[in-house]
């Protein structure tokens, strides 16, 4: 068999599938997929909402005056419960059952199932005292974290483990009194920092690792008292400190001015990929024979995957999937085998189509079972009546395809039409890793949600901001800040924001100013600080005269910096030698 060049049904670019790729897919008996891999990734991530939260009324006790917070906003034609009740025992999602109907398309029919099966309002498993957190389990104090786990007094976090007494957080571990931070790990004291490990009492840092006491450093090493790559005396070192203003607002904005234009005359190695061998991607640890993933650890033999750990022969899966394999187009998985078009399933087996469902084995176009097995559409079957009927529906899956508003056909071996989702693309981590506009996403076909405007009574404007986190007093907590981000609406800005008790202390321990910016705007801009989940084929720019080459490096590779960017790209050897 030869790789075939197919054409996306959304994109309508062509995509390849390779020879690879055909026996996974026959190893798990489906079809090869009509959608590129990253319509398939665009596509999974639209249903997933992590950040966008509403008050809505709790259907299961049927009372008006009673509100939760929830992913669903109030106006979706959803049935939500509380994550206590939908957990508990007073309700029984078998009840929801319906018997497979051949003369309709089965996405229709699993459709009716999750618009009527009452729905989690978040997604928490054992939080203490924390507010506005979902996909979070075990933190404790936190809060608006998501995509969270066993964090303690953090805030504003995203695809965060381990954290204490932190804040404004994406893709971090085991940080204590940290702000601003992007993939960032086992730091103390370290703000307004990228891709750097274990370093304390520092600011502006980039790919840096073990360092002391240094200010806007690249490619540093075991360094201590540094600012710009170079050694400071400790009685230097703290005057400059101190004349840079770290206190105040105008004293960041201007060294990150600074800092940015420091960083364009830096080179950087083509990936952040440790210990990963025959693989391409970024931000990996202990991976192999892997192709085309990001943020991944302890995985073998998977493509096309986002964020997850201990993952083996899979594809096309993630965000949030760990300790499972067998995975194909999924998300939020763990301790799983063989689990197909599937969302948030946890301890299962031999799962098709089907979402919440956990500990169960067998299910086919079901949604929030738990401890079951042999069931379709949330009926139950016999073992043998459910292996009579299960190939059945695949193969009138095949022949009634369901067909979207665009003309876009889905049949078996595709994960769930968009129009499933019960979420506007601009609710969904969709916009955030593919952002389009209102009029983009209306001519694909997706929906969207235009909020009610919010006339908020702004008390201090931009220009008025507090200099430094001195002049706040408690009281603080009453003023309705104006966002420096004026409304953008890639970044859904709120145009206004509140700052919290919790955040004052700690901007009061790290001595540093309030944000000029709302929360979706900090975050949106700490995603912009992280390569695209996308590589491009490109060679080694180094051309040091000391190196083992002579001329320029002829060393390949896959790279997230693409050839337009202006970043001079090296390869590991290369890196290494200049940073080790």
């Amino acid at each position: 068999m030869n790789p075939e060049i197919k054409n996306c049904q959304n994109c309508k670019k062509d995509f390849t599938i390779e020879v690879d790729d055909f026996s996974f897919y026959a190893k798990i008996k489906v079809p090869p997929p009509t959608f590129c891999s990253d319509c398939r990734t665009q596509r999974r991530m639209m249903f997933r909402n992590e950040r966008v939260l509403y008050k809505r009324n709790n259907n299961a006790t049927g009372q008006e005056d009673e509100q939760i917070i929830s992913i669903h906003r109030p106006d979706t034609p959803v049935i939500v419960y509380d994550d206590r009740t939908w957990w508990g025992d007073s309700w029984d999602a078998m009840d929801y059952g319906l018997a497979y109907d051949f003369n309709r398309n089965f996405f229709e029919q699993f459709k009716d199932l999750y618009r009527k099966t009452p729905l989690i309002n978040l997604s928490v498993t054992n939080n203490l005292n924390c507010t506005y957190c979902n996909v979070s389990e075990g933190d404790k104090a936190c809060h608006m974290l998501s995509g969270s786990e066993r964090n303690e007094d953090t805030m504003y976090g995203n695809r965060v483990v381990y954290n204490k007494q932190s804040s404004d957080l994406y893709i971090c571990f085991e940080n204590e009194l940290c702000y601003e931070l992007v993939q960032c790990t086992k730091c103390y004291k370290t703000l307004y920092s990228i891709n750097s490990q274990e370093c304390s009492d520092s600011y502006f840092l980039l790919n840096c690792k073990n360092c002391v006491d240094c200010i806007g450093c690249v490619n540093l090493r075991n360094k201590s008292r540094c600012i710009f790559n170079e050694q400071y005396s400790k009685i230097e070192y703290e005057k400059l400190k101190n004349e840079f203003k770290f206190n105040t607002v105008s004293g960041i904005k201007k060294f990150n001015d600074l800092y940015k234009n420091f960083c364009s005359s830096q080179f950087f190695k083509y990936a952040n990929n440790i210990k990963s061998e025959g693989s391409t991607g970024d931000n990996l640890l202990l991976v192999a024979k892997s192709i085309n993933i990001f943020d991944m650890q302890e995985c073998e033999n998977i493509k096309n995957c986002t964020w997850g750990m201990k993952i083996k022969d899979s594809l096309d899966s993630g965000p949030g999937i760990g300790m499972s394999e067998m995975l194909y187009e999924v998300f939020d998985m763990l301790q799983n085998n063989s689990v197909l078009f599937s969302v948030v399933v946890y301890n299962s087996h031999d799962i098709h189509y089907s979402i919440n469902c956990h500990g169960s084995s067998h299910l086919f176009g079901c949604y929030g079972l738990r401890s079951k097995n042999y069931c379709i559409l949330n009926r139950q079957y016999s073992k043998e009546e459910y292996e009579e009927i299960l190939p059945k529906i695949i193969e009138h899956m095949k022949t009634m395809q369901y067909v979207d508003n665009k003309g876009r056909i889905f049949k078996y071996g595709e994960f769930f039409p968009y129009d499933i989702s019960p979420f506007a693309y601009n609710e969904t981590i969709a916009q955030e890793y593919f952002p389009l506009t209102e009029v983009e996403a209306r001519v694909n076909g997706f929906d969207w949600y235009e909020r009610d405007e919010r006339n908020y009574q702004i008390t201090i404007n931009i220009n008025s901001i507090p200099e430094s986190i001195s002049e706040i007093s408690d009281d603080f907590v009453n003023e309705i800040v104006q966002c420096e981000g004026i409304g953008s609406a890639v970044s859904q800005c709120t145009k206004a924001f509140r700052i919290t008790q919790q955040e004052i202390e700690l901007y009061r321990k790290l001595n540093i100013p309030i944000p000029t910016f709302c929360l979706n705007c900090r975050h949106y801009n700490r995603l912009q600080k992280r390569n695209p989940m996308r590589l491009w084929h490109r060679s080694c720019m180094c051309d040091k005269t000391n190196h083992e080459h002579s001329g320029n490096c002829t060393n390949e590779f896959e790279t997230s910096y693409s050839p337009d960017r202006p970043e001079t790209i090296y390869c590991e050897k290369c890196y290494q030698q200049e940073v080790v």
